[in-house]
């Protein structure tokens, strides 16, 4: 029987931190935790568009500023943070034009990998239990790992692969994370999610006409934000979830459908990436993990 939000546990005592939750996924997720007697933290770039989001959720929701774009908005963010349980890295930007970060990352990287690797870098000391790192099926298009170009200084910039580049950061980072976690003998878990496809507002910010139809067209075949926010909330509040798996919608080539093990990419799996990987983005964030 597939699982569903109703099955989550009882919440109240548990404090749960949300990138990008102003909208989309990390609304209904937010939504949902709250309901079930969470304290939810919205850490997000647009305070007050937040703020009005928070207010139609019933439950204890709080807004804090958060720019993902910004490595000193990060270490302000983190340094105002005392102990909760659960960091959830949901924020993210999909196939936008060129641009660079505050800190001088292409965007799509700097904020979906770089800007949650240094947050989750700097909180975990005060994160009790686990961390949800949101990937996509889509890390699956891009045929390799760049490296020495994983900012586009020296290649033609696509942002279809570059975003592709960035989701595929996020789930080797929520890997070696946890294989850290566990060689370093934590009880802290790290996991690596995907939503499948859904309607969200992530559509809707390349700067073309493609925005026009791109909703519409996605409703046809994924499945709704609700649908889409359950791989984050099993491995986010379930006790048994297991992080060597990859959790996502499990039918139609894992777009949608319930929550089961899914696939990734073989260069996903490559242990030796990831410790590159690891290496790279500590050096570009000045953030050294302490285990």
């Amino acid at each position: 029987m597939a699982w569903r939000p109703t099955e989550i546990p009882d919440q109240t005592g548990r404090t749960y931190v949300i990138t990008g939750a102003n909208g989309g996924l990390g609304a209904v997720t937010t939504g949902v935790l709250a309901a079930k007697g969470a304290t939810v933290v919205m850490a997000c770039r647009d305070a007050e568009k937040a703020k009005k989001v928070a207010d139609d959720i019933e439950g204890d929701v709080r807004v804090a500023e958060l720019d993902l774009a910004d490595l000193a908005s990060v270490r302000e963010f983190a340094e105002d943070r005392s102990e909760f349980d659960v960091l959830i890295n949901n924020a993210g930007l999909m196939n936008v034009p060129f641009s660079r970060t505050k800190d001088g990352f292409e965007t799509q990287w700097g904020v979906n990998h770089l800007g949650h690797f240094a947050l989750t870098g700097l909180l975990l000391d005060r994160i009790t239990d686990r961390v949800v790192t949101l990937a996509s099926i889509a890390h699956k298009q891009t045929p390799k790992l760049r490296i020495d170009d994983l900012d586009y200084e020296h290649r033609r910039y696509q942002r279809n692969l570059a975003y592709a580049q960035s989701k595929l950061c996020n789930l080797m980072f929520a890997r070696e994370l946890q294989r850290r976690l566990a060689e370093a003998g934590s009880a802290k878990r790290s996991y690596g999610v995907h939503p499948g496809v859904s309607a969200t507002d992530l559509f809707a910010h390349t700067e073309t006409p493609i925005d026009r139809i791109a909703k519409p067209f996605i409703r046809l075949i994924g499945h709704s934000p609700a649908k889409a926010a359950r791989s984050t909330l099993f491995a986010a509040t379930m006790p048994d979830a297991d992080p060597e798996v990859y959790w996502g919608p499990s039918r139609l080539f894992q777009t949608r459908g319930p929550v089961d093990a899914s696939p990734s990419s073989r260069l996903s799996k490559n242990k030796d990436l990831w410790e590159r990987l690891w290496a790279e983005s500590e050096r570009l964030t000045g953030v050294t993990y302490k285990f």
